[in-house]
């Protein structure tokens, strides 16, 4: 037997706009002495601290930025964002289960996009 939760809203949010969300769950948890964190989310928060660069408006304009470009979707733009990619190698990554591939130019233009923010 297979019990499938439904979903019902999903949205994608960029590691600024998740850092400030966990932040708030966390200052609600700190008020509270009695109620611990759990793991997973004390995991989330730590991930979150280390790897959020750009404050929550940035990031917002860069995945904007990002899906005016043509090969560039909403789920791709987060995760680039998300990710910040440096180089051609580490951009090709993230195109990688994609049913195509980038030329350089393209490549290039997406990455001239991510040096304005970072």
């Amino acid at each position: 037997m297979t019990i499938f939760k439904e979903k019902l809203d999903e949205e994608f949010l960029t590691f600024a706009e998740t850092k400030e969300l966990l932040d708030e769950v966390e200052a609600d948890r700190a008020l509270d002495e009695d109620r611990e964190m759990r793991y997973e989310l004390a995991r989330a928060i730590e991930h979150v601290n280390r790897f959020t660069v750009l404050d929550p408006e940035e990031s917002l304009e860069l995945v904007e930025e990002l899906q005016t470009l043509e090969k560039v979707d909403e789920a791709t733009a987060y995760k680039i964002a998300n990710l910040l990619p440096e180089d051609r190698t580490e951009l090709r990554s993230v195109y990688a289960k994609q049913r195509y591939t980038l030329d350089g130019e393209e490549l290039d233009e997406i990455l001239n996009v991510i040096a304005k923010y970072v």
